[in-house]
């Protein structure tokens, strides 16, 4: 972790600590080094620096392109291991974009190239399967674009489920609300056998591989409870 991005880390810990009353499970389970997608269902604004600031490791987040063009704001981003992403050209926060262009014609690369890079580097990277935050606070069906992104890289896969905050500062909420929230992290994921067969098989296979290890991810995800095996509290 870099100066700036140790200080909001701090940050964000002392909030959901004192405000929200946070509980952290099983962060021990994400690697500590090395290629991560941590893949987490979406409720609230809350979900990104909740999943980040149970580790102990520097995350990469998706930040919309045209806020880096404030000046100050662009700096603290890029400093906070963001990544800009265009939302004409396939991206924005949460990946919503990406997966629409995605799923639709294939497009999105240049979102897409930009996480790439991130894992290529060893960086650890959130992404949301579900693709934009829930409206009822379920968990909902998972976008193929994740399984894509998941296909293109060698990293491993980590399920992580948020508690709570969608109650604390869902959509239907206008002010965080100080209720307790969660961050549970579930055992790593690995497709190499998917990823050995995309490599040869048929474009309509190719698009149903990618829905596959969508589908696989959100079910590790919707397994996961606020408990675990050792609870941590940071």
């Amino acid at each position: 972790m870099n100066f700036v991005y140790f200080l909001g880390w701090c940050g964000f810990r002392a909030l959901y600590a004192t405000y929200f009353r946070w509980r952290v499970f099983n962060a021990e389970r994400v690697p500590p080094t090395g290629p991560v997608i941590l893949a987490s269902n979406h409720a609230s604004f809350l979900d990104p620096p909740l999943v980040g600031s149970g580790l102990r490791r520097g995350i990469n987040y998706l930040a919309r392109e045209s806020l880096f063009r404030f000046p100050g704001v662009g700096w603290v981003l890029r400093k906070w291991n963001s990544v800009p992403v265009d939302r004409d050209g396939g991206g924005a926060a949460g990946l919503k974009a990406i997966l629409d262009r995605m799923d639709r014609d294939g497009g999105g690369a240049a979102g897409l190239k930009a996480i790439l890079d991130r894992l290529l580097a060893g960086g650890a990277i959130i992404l949301f399967p579900e693709g934009t935050r829930t409206r009822d606070g379920r968990l909902q069906p998972a976008r193929a674009g994740i399984g894509l992104t998941v296909i293109k890289s060698d990293a491993a896969v980590v399920p992580v489920r948020v508690f709570g905050t969608y109650d604390a500062f869902g959509r239907h909420v206008r002010f965080p609300r100080p209720l307790p929230v969660a961050v549970k992290y579930g055992r790593p994921l690995h497709f190499e056998r998917l990823r050995a067969e995309a490599k040869q098989c048929s474009k309509a296979r190719l698009k149903a591989i990618y829905q596959e290890v969508a589908d696989e991810i959100m079910r590790e995800i919707a397994r996961l409870e606020p408990c675990g095996d050792q609870e941590q509290f940071p």
